[in-house]
């Protein structure tokens, strides 16, 4: 009966990193005319400091993937949010917009492999009937902090400045940590496990289409969202609260977006769907 409760927040825990995680990524591009007009340097320039997250999940997912795999999930995970949470908030506190390119991309790091271990951990965690659960409880928190997450980091960067959209998500990473510490339950290092050998997955042609395939899609998509904020203001005349709004309307929709392509991809397959 304790066991239950106990790994539900445990779940949680693991979803409030995700939202840590989301809200960042995202608030950063929410916010790129604020930081951009701070540090005076143009719009495209600033865009770096997106494209410098980016490198950094490209770089860091596989790199701490190999290395955290023999480690113990629980500590693994609470390690990797609870860097992530100081590196966002030296992204907070640090002068200059160079410094603030190489913490955004040391924030990358991180990234790819909690959400990725976190997946598995919540899904392992469940009965075999219930794995999905974890999973989608785990994407829950990306999901919550596009509708609500980055419109708030938004609305603090215009109201406070726009170091609290790095520094509110720092704070929750590491609250994340601490909790992943206190409630995830320990499990057992896999002594077989052999991740080197999993990259031969990229002889797959299947997997190298797959691979292009979202590559292709999420270029598309940060393309226009790193820069929606910057072009609201700069071809309206919209009110201050238009562009929190508009985000959260982007992440609303999103929402429904993936809602009904998982659907259209159980009745259809992924292909055509």
């Amino acid at each position: 009966m304790t066991r239950q409760p106990s790994l539900r927040l445990a779940i949680l825990s693991l979803a409030l990193g995700a939202f840590a995680i989301g809200t960042s990524e995202f608030a950063a591009m929410g916010l790129l005319p604020w930081y951009a007009a701070d540090l005076g340097v143009s719009d495209p320039q600033a865009g770096h400091v997106v494209s410098a997250y980016a490198l950094g999940v490209v770089v860091g997912a596989p790199i701490t993937s190999v290395l955290g795999a023999r480690l113990p999930r629980r500590r693994y995970l609470a390690a990797l949010i609870g860097i992530y949470g100081l590196i966002n908030l030296l992204s907070a506190v640090l002068p200059g917009y160079s410094t603030l390119a190489v913490m955004r991309f040391l924030a990358g790091l991180p990234h790819g492999g909690f959400l990725g271990v976190a997946m598995l951990f919540a899904a392992d965690a469940l009965p075999h009937e219930q794995r999905a659960k974890g999973v989608t409880h785990v994407m829950l928190g990306l999901t919550v902090a596009n509708i609500i997450g980055v419109p708030v980091a938004g609305w603090l960067g215009q109201e406070l400045g726009w170091r609290w959209g790095f520094a509110v998500p720092g704070l929750l990473a590491l609250a994340a940590a601490a909790l992943i510490l206190r409630f995830a339950p320990r499990v057992g290092v896999d002594p077989n496990a052999r991740p080197i050998e999993e990259l031969k997955a990229l002889r797959n042609p299947a997997v190298i289409l797959t691979l292009v395939v979202g590559a292709v899609g999420f270029g598309g998509l940060f393309a226009v969202y790193s820069y929606l904020s910057a072009a609201m203001l700069a071809t309206t005349a919209a009110p201050g609260w238009a562009v929190p709004a508009t985000l959260s309307a982007f992440g609303i929709g999103a929402t429904l977006g993936s809602i009904g392509a998982a659907r259209l991809t159980i009745r259809l397959g992924i292909f055509p769907s």
